[in-house]
C-alpha cells in the first residue's frame, strides 16, 4: 500500500507538470507535444485594393436577419474624398482610422509596452493590437447592409479634432458618407479620458423620397494565430480567436480550426451581448445596447481572414428622417476590474478555462493583496502564504500521515525482506502494522489532490494576467511575465524540490527511490523557461511545504532527516 499510495502522488504530480509544460509551449507559439493541431498561418493584409475586389469580401451581404450572412462582394461608390488615414490621440489609445467606410485599422496603447523590459538598454515600444499592413490584418468594421447602402468600402469625410486637449475629457470625431441610394451614414466616435472605450453613435439619414430599412453590422475581422491545443493537454490555456457572449448562452468561444470545419456553435439571435476578439492578455469588442435585436455571426472571408459580428436592423426610415443606433467599441488591455465595468461578462475574455470558478476568487484576493502591498511579486508570495494557511489542517493531516510512514518504514523494510519471497503474507503483515500504528497508507495522498485544482488555477491566473506584463519584483526581476533572465529562480525552485524530496520517507524500492529524485529534477528543468512570477510562487509553496512538514515532525517526535539518493549498486 505504501508504494501504491507513493506511485499515485508521482503520476498526479507527473501529469500536472506534463499539462503545464505543454502548455508553456502552446503559450510560446510552438506545436503542442501531444495531439497538436497543424499552426495557422499568420495573414497577409494586402495593399488596399479597388473597389469589387476581394477586399470587399468581408462586407455581410443584404440578407435580412441573416445570423452569419454569406460573403460576398458590394461594390464601392466611386471616390469623392480622398483616401486618408486619421489619426487620433487620447491618454491612453492612439487610434487610426481609415477613412475609407471610418474602419479602425490600428490601436496603439500609450501606456502599455509590446514587449518584455527585462532589456533595460532597449526602448519600449507602446503594444498595436489592431493593424493593417503587408503583414498582419486585423480592423474593426461597420456599415450598412439591406439594400445598396453606405458600408465599410465606402469613402467618407472626415471631421473632428485628433488630439484630447488638456483638461477635457471626451474627444469626437465625426465620418459622414456621401449619399449612396437615398440614404447617407454618418458615424461619429466620442472617445474619452481614461478609458478603452470608444462610443460610437450611427445615424442613418434618408435623402430619398422613399422609406428604407437599412441594417447596421459591425465586426471584427482578423488573421488567425496559433491557439488552444487539446483539452488533455491544455484544459485551460490562453485562447486566440472569435468569442459571443449573450445572457442565455453566455461566454461562447470559437477556434479557428471549427470556423474552417463549418462546426460554428453559437446563439444566433439575442438581444443583449457582445462579440470579441481574443488573445492573450488582450481583447477587442463591439457591444450592443440590451434590447436591441441582433444577429451575431461567426465565418471565414477572404481565405484566410476570419470575422465575428454583429446585424441590428433599424426601424424604417421615412423620407428626410434620421435613425440612430449606440455601439461600444472596446480595445484594450484585459484587466479583469475595467472588464467588468465595460459590459456584463466581458471579463470572461480573460480564460481560465475549466478552473474559472477557482481561478476568479484566487485573482480577486491576489488583486486585493496587490492594492495593499504595492508589488506583484510580494503580492505572489503573500497570497501562496494565505492558500497555505487556509489548507494548513488538510496538509497538516497528510505530513502526518507521512510522519507516521517515516516512523514504520524500518519495520516496514525489515518485512519486505524478510518475506520477499511470500508477496501475500507480506501485504498481511504489512495492514497488521497499519492497523496497529493506525496509519492510513493513502493518507498523505488525500491532502495532495485537494490541493492539485486550487495551486493549477493559481497558476492560470498568473499566466493569464496582464498586470504580470512588465511587473519588476527585487533587483534583476524587472518582467514577472519572462523569465527568470539568470536562472536564479529556477536554480532555487530546483534546490527546494530536491530538498523537500529529501525530506520525505524513503521507499523501500530501490527503483521507486531513484525515481522520487529523477522526476523532481526532470521536471525542475521545465521551470527554466516559465515566467519569473510562475516560479516564484512555486518556490514560496516549496520553502513553506518545508517549514509545514519540519514542524509537524518535530511535533511528532520524528527527528527530521535527509534521505539522500543512492544511484549505487
Amino acid at each position: 500500500m505504501n508504494d501504491i499510495r507513493r506511485t499515485i502522488l508521482w503520476v498526479v504530480f507527473g501529469f500536472s507538470m506534463v499539462l503545464l509544460w505543454d502548455q508553456w509551449q502552446v503559450h510560446n507559439g510552438k506545436q503542442a507535444t501531444f495531439f497538436p493541431h497543424p499552426a495557422k498561418p499568420a495573414a497577409t493584409a494586402s495593399a488596399p485594393k479597388t473597389p469589387g475586389s476581394a477586399a470587399t469580401a468581408g462586407v455581410p451581404a443584404a440578407t435580412p436577419g441573416a445570423a452569419a450572412p454569406p460573403a460576398g462582394g458590394v461594390p464601392a461608390a466611386a471616390p469623392t474624398t480622398p483616401r486618408e488615414r486619421f489619426t487620433v490621440t487620447t491618454d491612453l489609445l492612439r487610434v487610426t482610422f481609415d477613412t475609407e467606410g471610418a474602419t479602425l485599422v490600428r490601436t496603439e496603447f500609450l501606456k502599455v509596452t509590446a514587449d518584455s523590459v527585462a532589456d533595460r538598454n532597449k526602448q519600449p515600444e507602446d503594444f498595436v493590437l489592431l493593424e493593417d499592413n503587408d503583414q498582419r490584418k486585423y480592423v474593426a468594421q461597420s456599415g450598412l447592409i439591406g439594400g445598396d447602402f453606405p458600408n465599410h468600402t465606402t469613402p467618407m469625410t472626415p471631421s473632428g479634432d485628433r488630439q484630447l486637449k488638456d483638461g477635457a475629457n471626451d474627444l469626437s470625431v465625426r465620418f459622414e458618407s456621401p449619399e449612396k441610394n437615398g440614404v447617407k451614414l454618418v458615424k461619429t466616435y466620442t472617445f474619452h479620458r481614461g478609458s478603452y472605450e470608444i462610443a460610437v453613435k450611427y445615424d442613418v439619414i434618408n435623402t430619398g423620397s422613399q422609406p428604407v430599412s437599412p441594417q447596421v453590422y459591425v465586426q471584427l475581422t482578423r488573421g488567425a494565430g496559433v491557439s488552444g491545443g487539446s483539452f488533455i493537454t491544455n484544459p485551460a490555456g490562453t485562447f486566440t480567436g472569435p468569442a459571443v457572449y449573450t445572457a442565455e448562452k453566455k461566454y461562447q468561444k470559437v477556434e479557428f480550426k471549427d470556423i474552417d470545419n463549418n462546426k460554428i456553435d453559437i446563439q444566433k439571435e439575442s438581444t443583449s451581448g457582445w462579440v470579441a476578439m481574443v488573445q492573450h492578455y488582450f481583447a477587442s469588442a463591439w457591444i450592443l445596447p440590451d434590447g436591441v435585436k441582433r444577429d451575431n455571426f461567426v465565418r471565414k472571408v477572404d481565405g484566410s481572414l476570419y470575422s465575428v459580428g454583429m446585424i441590428a436592423p433599424l426601424p424604417p426610415v421615412a423620407p428626410g428622417a434620421t435613425q440612430s443606433l449606440q455601439a461600444e467599441f472596446f480595445a484594450g488591455p484585459q484587466q479583469e476590474k475595467m472588464l467588468e465595468q465595460v459590459a456584463p461578462g466581458l471579463d470572461l475574455v480573460k480564460d481560465y478555462g475549466i478552473f474559472t470558478i477557482i481561478a476568479k476568487p484566487l485573482y480577486w484576493l491576489l488583486d486585493k493583496l496587490h492594492s495593499f502591498i504595492g508589488n506583484w511579486g510580494f503580492s505572489i508570495m503573500a497570497l501562496v502564504l494565505l492558500i497555505k494557511i487556509a489548507f494548513f489542517w488538510l496538509q497538516a493531516k497528510g505530513y502526518q500521515s507521512m510522519a507516521k510512514m517515516k516512523a514504520v518504514n524500518p519495520r516496514i523494510t525489515a518485512l519486505r525482506e524478510r518475506y520477499k519471497d511470500n508477496p501475500q503474507q507480506m501485504q498481511q503483515e504489512m495492514m497488521r502494522i497499519y492497523r496497529e500504528e493506525k496509519i492510513n497508507p493513502l493518507g498523505g495522498c488525500f491532502p495532495i489532490m485537494i490541493q492539485i485544482p486550487v495551486f493549477i488555477a493559481l497558476y492560470w491566473v498568473l499566466l493569464s494576467s496582464v498586470e504580470m506584463r512588465n511587473a519588476p519584483w527585487i533587483g534583476w526581476i524587472h518582467d514577472l511575465s519572462s523569465k527568470d533572465p539568470y536562472f536564479i529562480l529556477p536554480a532555487v525552485m530546483t534546490l527546494t524540490t530536491l530538498l523537500q524530496t529529501a525530506l520525505n520517507p524513503a521507499p523501500p524500492d530501490p527503483m521507486q527511490a531513484k525515481m522520487m529524485w529523477i522526476m523532481p529534477l526532470a521536471f525542475s528543468v521545465m521551470f527554466f523557461f516559465f515566467p519569473a512570477g510562475l516560479v516564484l510562487y512555486w518556490i514560496t509553496n516549496n520553502v513553506l511545504s518545508i517549514a509545514q512538514q519540519w514542524l509537524i515532525n518535530k511535533r511528532m517526535g520524528v527527528p527530521p532527516e535527509f534521505n539522500l539518493p543512492k544511484f549505487g549498486g
